[in-house]
């Protein structure tokens, strides 16, 4: 039995309750949770934007140390330092034979799985993972061997933001050196962006927000421009790129509005790449002749189209080596007892990631 945050409803307070761990299998590891960092997919879990079943416990991006491991896991062993991944990918559908586990048939579409008992009643983890909490249970794929060097707390930010956010720069748009770039929503998944144009050289890199306090957060991860959010922002952009627009504009909000902004921010032949997850009851729409006349590509990206077992050791030694700042997304270092709290200000729109720090190493 350990303790971790539950959701019994829709919009429901999340709470620290006791929970029961299941058994550990032959191909599962058991691992403390030694940090995990506060999402907005964990938010849209709470309120039921994204569906999920009930109780549950969120948390999907999240570090760790190995505790247990099933006889079938040879890749890590008890006392291990891991990043939890969430999209483990099974190696074998037609998606991963084709080079993109992210996009892994097993994956898709899911919200929460069953595992463990809280009260007497089946209990569900958030994309199964439920890290918030001072123990999980997981299938060994799901997690990454976390190399020296990195403090073990911010690791947990490269489960999620740091692969979704700079993968969506390195994988999916793949900025060069030189290029402009446009960031649009400055939660930790648009400031992980910003981290990845400057790891990528991009120059200039403007940085958007509804909120004047995110640009001390946008100048720290390297947005050498900061605008607020406002109906003339595409004129804006242009006037900071040499009347062209923008080479890419990283839509990380996940609004109709938005996506037609960053769409119509970058130049003839530029790319828009939309980060954010939407609603489904909203439509962007477009005309045949600016489809034609602007030669814009406009994509989405999936988990920053990263595989966590190739990228995180990538990561890991930017981050010992000071290319990426990883300290510079944290705003907030929490208990699970101030988890609501985060959520708020995440509502608000204050802040950029909440790092609940769980076990004593962290």
């Amino acid at each position: 039995m350990v303790k971790a945050v539950v959701v019994r409803e829709p919009g429901a307070v999340p709470e620290v309750r006791d929970i029961v761990l299941p058994p550990v299998g032959p191909a599962d590891v058991r691992v403390r949770i030694a940090a995990a960092g506060v999402c907005h997919s964990d938010l849209s879990m709470v309120d039921g934007t994204l569906k999920p079943q009930y109780p549950f416990v969120p948390g999907h991006e999240a570090s760790g140390i190995v505790a247990e491991t099933g006889a079938e896991v040879t890749h890590v062993k008890p006392g291990d330092r891991v990043v939890l991944n969430w999209a483990a990918a099974c190696r074998e559908c037609w998606f991963c034979q084709a080079g993109e586990p992210w996009l892994c048939s097993t994956i898709e579409g899911i919200t929460t799985l069953p595992r463990g008992e809280v009260d007497g009643e089946p209990l569900n983890v958030v994309l199964g993972v439920g890290g918030f909490a001072e123990e999980t249970v997981l299938p060994g794929k799901s997690v990454v061997p976390l190399p020296d060097g990195v403090p073990l707390d911010l690791a947990a930010l490269m489960g999620c933001a740091v692969l979704t956010g700079v993968g969506a720069v390195r994988n999916t748009a793949k900025v060069r050196s030189g290029q402009s770039v446009l960031v649009l929503g400055l939660g930790g998944i648009g400031l992980c962006a910003v981290l990845g144009a400057k790891l990528a050289g991009a120059s200039p890199i403007i940085a958007v927000d509804v909120s004047p306090e995110k640009e001390e957060l946008a100048r720290a991860a390297g947005a050498t421009h900061f605008l607020l959010s406002e109906e003339k922002l595409a004129k804006q952009v242009r006037g900071l790129t040499e009347g062209r627009g923008a080479d890419h504009a990283f839509e990380c909000v996940g609004a109709a509005a938005t996506i037609r902004t960053a769409w119509s921010s970058v130049r003839r032949g530029g790319h828009c790449t939309v980060v954010g997850v939407g609603r489904r009851d909203q439509e962007v729409v477009f005309n045949p002749l600016e489809i034609f006349h602007f030669a814009r590509t406009l994509t989405s990206t999936v988990y920053g189209a990263s595989d966590p077992d190739r990228d995180i050791p990538v990561l890991a030694e930017e981050v010992r080596s000071g290319e990426l700042n990883l300290e510079s997304l944290v705003t907030h270092r929490i208990s699970l007892d101030e988890v609501p709290e985060a959520f708020d200000r995440m509502r608000a729109g204050q802040g950029a990631r909440s790092l609940i720090r769980i076990a004593a190493e962290a």
